[in-house]
C-alpha cells in the first residue's frame, strides 16, 4: 500500500491543480529544505490544536547522534542520512483522553527524504501501532503515506501510527488512548493531514497556519 500518490500528472500540474480529479490537495506542492525555525513553526502548538493541551512543548534541534537515534532507531540509524533537523511534540485530550506525538525529519532534498522513506517504516514506525493494527486509508495526502490503526497495548489499548512524505520532510503522528473506540480513522487522518499542510505551507515558503479541523 506504499506510494500514494493522487496526482500523476507532472510536477507542473501538481503545482496548478493539486490533484488530477480536480479536487485542490493542500499537502502537494513546493518541495524545499526547511531551516531548523521552519521545523519549529510547522509544528502545532495550542492554539492550533482545538480540544488538545501540550504536553511537551515543540521543539526543534539539528540533527546529531542522539536525534538520529531517536528519529531513526534501527541498525546504524539508517533513514537519516542527509537529514538536517528533527521536530517533535505531545498534547493530550482529556475527554475522551488521548495522547499523540508529532515528529518531523527535515532532509537536505527531495531525494534524501523520499530514500528513507520506506526504510524508517518498514524497519520502525509501522510497527508501533502494534502487532493486530490494520492499514488504514488517509486520502490525498502529501507525496506518499502510510497509516495503521490498532492496539498498541497490553490491555488491547487503542494506538495508530501515521507516517507521511511532504516535499523534503517525513511527519509522523503517534496516537494512542486508554480505551476501545477512543481513537478513530476520523481523527487519525484529521492529525496527519493538518502536520502535512504545515509542513507544505512552510516549504512554499508560507507561515505555517493550518489548524485541526481546517
Amino acid at each position: 500500500m506504499r506510494t500514494y500518490r493522487w496526482c500523476v500528472a507532472t510536477a507542473a500540474a501538481l503545482l496548478l491543480t493539486g490533484c488530477s480529479d480536480g479536487e485542490s490537495n493542500s499537502t502537494v506542492g513546493k518541495a524545499a529544505p526547511l531551516t531548523q525555525e521552519q521545523v519549529r513553526r510547522t509544528l502545532p502548538d495550542n492554539e492550533v490544536m482545538a480540544g488538545w493541551k501540550q504536553s511537551v512543548r515543540p521543539m526543534a534541534v539539528e540533527m546529531d547522534k542522539l536525534y538520529r537515534s531517536q528519529a531513526c532507531p534501527i541498525k546504524g540509524n539508517a533513514g537519516c542520512e542527509d537529514a538536517r533537523f528533527f521536530g517533535a511534540a505531545t498534547f493530550e485530550r482529556k475527554d475522551p483522553f488521548a495522547s499523540v506525538t508529532f515528529q518531523i525529519v527535515a532532509y537536505d532534498s527531495e531525494q534524501a527524504a523520499e530514500d528513507a522513506y520506506a526504510v524508517l517504516w518498514d524497519g520502525f514506525y509501522g510497527n508501533q501501532a502494534g502487532q493486530k493494527a490494520k492499514m488504514l486509508e488517509l486520502g490525498p495526502i502529501g507525496d506518499e503515506h502510510e497509516a495503521r490503526l490498532g492496539t498498541s497495548g497490553f490491555n488491547g489499548e487503542p494506538g495508530a501510527v501515521t507516517q507521511t512524505r511532504v516535499g523534503t520532510t517525513l511527519l509522523w503522528s503517534m496516537e494512542s488512548a486508554a480505551h476501545k473506540g477512543d481513537i478513530d480513522a476520523d481523527s487519525v487522518r484529521d492529525l496527519a493531514t493538518m502536520l502535512a499542510q504545515r509542513s507544505q505551507q512552510a516549504q512554499n515558503g508560507d507561515e505555517p497556519s493550518a489548524t485541526l479541523g481546517d
